[in-house]
């Protein structure tokens, strides 16, 4: 019979792992921990020693008895957008080497969902939260500031006391794209979106800002589609908009997806772009420099977004000092053949 403790789960326990392994119980935590002050050879016999038998850590546990957790939750919209799988990866990247993991959820752009993931993964005390947007219930306001638990906000930048963010301006970016395609002699610029999420009508006001000023605003050039984004509705979408438009000589489309399936549907019906229409897109996805013709577009920086946003947070999980709370990335104006 096992006369090391075991819980009552029967979970193999820490006691047990360092014995096997020949050190303490606090020196096995440390080189499960990836710590560089325990020696190379002592990890290597710890590491053996938890997989032979078959040991698991029990975050909440951990974080009871240090006072301390290594897992950083981060929620973002969805995984079948390329733009967070960038992201996530830049955050994780700069988290692992640090000692944190991700409890990575998804919000389908929805705060209620957003909160009931909030809630959840409060249990596991985590040490820090990374959040995409601001656009959240009251309730998980009040959670995270209750919580006490570093956060910083990404994609999108407030000035406002004790609020970390790392972003750029939707509404700027917006601006310049539709302003590109008024520069180059378009008058009815139609704006083609989907998903109508915080970013995606923040991009529409930068579009509307742009034409207002340069009086050439219409309404009726708005087409605004609340279903998921997809290169099938692109195409729907484009079809749509020149059939209703007739007289339309661009069509800034919300984001990569939506235009690369109106350049599709371009090819397949024989309209000619640019020269009939531009077509742009937003967030320079794979994919957009191919298409025929290459898709003038904003290329975000999702992964310097991810990077600067972790290492942030990071520095507030560790007590130090943030030299700026919000930090402006920007984002670049990508000019192609579409337009």
């Amino acid at each position: 019979m096992n006369k090391l403790r075991r819980r009552a789960t029967g979970r193999i326990t820490l006691d047990e792992v360092s014995a096997a392994a020949g050190v303490s119980p606090i020196t096995a935590s440390r080189a499960l921990r990836g710590q560089r002050s325990v020696d190379p050879a002592l990890v290597e016999r710890v590491r053996e020693a938890a997989e032979r038998l078959g040991y698991v850590p029990d975050p909440a546990a951990r974080a009871l008895a240090s006072a301390r957790s290594s897992q950083v939750v981060v929620l973002v919209p969805m995984l079948s957008n390329a733009l967070f799988v960038d992201l996530l990866e830049a955050v994780h990247a700069t988290l692992l080497p640090a000692g944190y993991q991700t409890l990575i959820g998804m919000t389908h752009y929805d705060p209620a969902e957003e909160e009931q993931l909030l809630r959840g993964y409060m249990a596991h005390r985590p040490a820090g939260l990374l959040l995409t947007g601001f656009d959240r219930t009251e309730g998980s306001r009040k959670l995270i500031e209750a919580s006490g638990v570093p956060c910083v906000h990404m994609m999108e930048t407030a000035e406002a006391p004790g609020v970390f963010s790392v972003g750029f301006s939707q509404a700027a970016a917006g601006y310049a794209m539709t302003r590109h395609l008024v520069e180059r002699g378009r008058r009815r610029v139609m704006f083609l979106a989907a998903q109508l999420d915080p970013r995606t009508l923040q991009r529409l006001q930068g579009y509307r800002d742009a034409l207002r000023g340069a009086g050439l605003y219409d309404e009726a050039l708005e087409l605004l589609d609340p279903r998921r984004s997809s290169m099938a509705l692109g195409a729907a979408l484009f079809e749509r908009a020149l059939g209703e438009h007739g007289d339309a000589d661009a069509l800034f489309c919300c984001n990569d997806d939506l235009a690369q399936g109106a350049l599709l549907a371009a090819l397949r019906l024989g309209v000619s772009v640019p020269q009939r229409v531009a077509v742009a897109g937003f967030n320079d996805l794979a994919g957009s420099d191919q298409m025929l013709p290459p898709l003038t577009t904003v290329h975000t920086p999702r992964v310097e977004i991810g990077q600067q946003a972790a290492a942030m947070l990071l520095r507030l999980m560790q007590g130090q000092e943030v030299p700026r709370a919000a930090v402006d990335v920007g984002c670049t104006l990508v000019v192609r053949g579409s337009t």
